[in-house]
């Protein structure tokens, strides 16, 4: 890692990864209160907070040949190739019987197809006032239905929190002083915990994917939208919150927050191998040591798939054509040297041939 590296920014990214995994791999556990009530406390805010950085990190792009090229090479071509693989990994080892593929990405997917039409959406939510950004990107959410194909619901409900991280600025993030809004963060956070306690008597921990139509929800479009523009407020407060509790300074740990693409595109199979084995009849057994379990063993793939030594390796398989324009490039730069090198030998026989 570089210096010109933010180290806020890498402990974020390595934190959210983590807590994605974290969140995937409690769907094996058993269903019970305490154990749902993590999950829709997590879920209330920590997507929301990914999607948000997602956003801050996606400032730079237009429609430039480089930025576009970018955009298909690191989002649109990993997409195909673990659409591929996952789809294989499920039919062969899961024994599943899959359908719509490409069209209805298999988990967890769906991001990269969200990612992609964030990033095209980014110019024109950029030419606008931020504030005028941000309401449009809520009632967009608020009112469209949108198709399930390509995950596209899933891309506009999470809007709102990618256009809060596109227009966010140092300066705007730093309207509270730090201290100050670590101070602030740990009751929003406390106050979400005791609101997840009672998810289920006013809203499904379906709410929490925004995916759903108000009516496949159960609920009237008016209802619907008061009970979305809550979670929304409170994914957005949690999001904030959680932030402002990440540390500035580097660890040892912090470099590890640029591998968070291979984390999460790889993640998905330790999860759902842990399900073929029969892991959640070993939960359902073991309650509390199944939790910690799962938890610790969610680190560990954290762990395992940014350590240098792994991620130096998968990096190639999701992102395919960035190594072969290395690959490219660094054989172009050794012809150029081994031109030089050989200009420079043979320039003093010239030089005695032409006394």
């Amino acid at each position: 890692m570089t210096s010109a590296r933010d180290p806020w920014l890498d402990n974020a990214k390595l934190a959210l990864v983590t807590l994605v995994v974290i969140g995937h791999a409690w769907t094996l556990l058993p269903d019970n209160a305490r154990d749902s009530h993590l999950y829709d406390f997590l879920y209330v805010w920590h997507v929301p907070a990914f999607v948000l950085v997602t956003g801050y990190l996606s400032k730079s792009f237009d429609y430039s040949p480089g930025r576009l090229w970018l955009l298909v090479r690191t989002v649109a071509v990993p997409y195909l190739i673990f659409e591929c693989a996952l789809a294989l990994f499920r039919t062969y080892v899961g024994g599943e019987r899959l359908q719509d593929l490409f069209a209805d990405p298999h988990w967890p997917l769906w991001y990269l197809t969200a990612l992609f039409c964030w990033r095209l959406l980014t110019p024109a939510l950029r030419a606008i006032p931020a504030a005028l950004a941000v309401a449009a990107a809520v009632s967009v959410v608020l009112g469209a239905v949108a198709p399930t194909t390509l995950d596209l619901a899933r891309v506009v409900g999470f809007l709102p929190f990618f256009a809060m991280g596109l227009l966010a600025t140092p300066e705007r993030l730093a309207l509270l002083p730090p201290p100050l809004a670590r101070i602030l963060a740990v009751p929003v956070l406390a106050l979400i915990w005791l609101l997840t306690a009672h998810t289920d008597s006013f809203a499904s921990t379906g709410w929490l994917y925004y995916r759903s139509t108000y009516a496949d929800l159960g609920v009237g479009d008016l209802h619907g939208m008061v009970l979305r523009a809550c979670l929304l407020g409170l994914g957005a407060a949690g999001a904030l919150a959680f932030l402002a509790l990440v540390p500035p300074i580097r660890t040892r740990l912090t470099g590890l927050g640029e591998m968070t693409l291979v984390v999460y595109l790889c993640h998905g199979f330790f999860v759902l191998g842990a399900r073929y084995a029969g892991y959640e009849t070993w939960t359902a057994a073991h309650p509390l040591l199944g939790l910690l379990v799962t938890t610790a063993a969610a680190i560990g793939v954290v762990l395992l798939l940014a350590w240098q030594p792994v991620s130096r390796v998968l990096r190639h398989l999701v992102d395919p054509l960035g190594y072969a324009q290395r690959r490219v490039r660094h054989a172009v730069e050794l012809t150029a040297v081994a031109d030089q090198v050989d200009d420079t030998d043979r320039q003093p026989v010239d030089s005695r041939l032409r006394g």
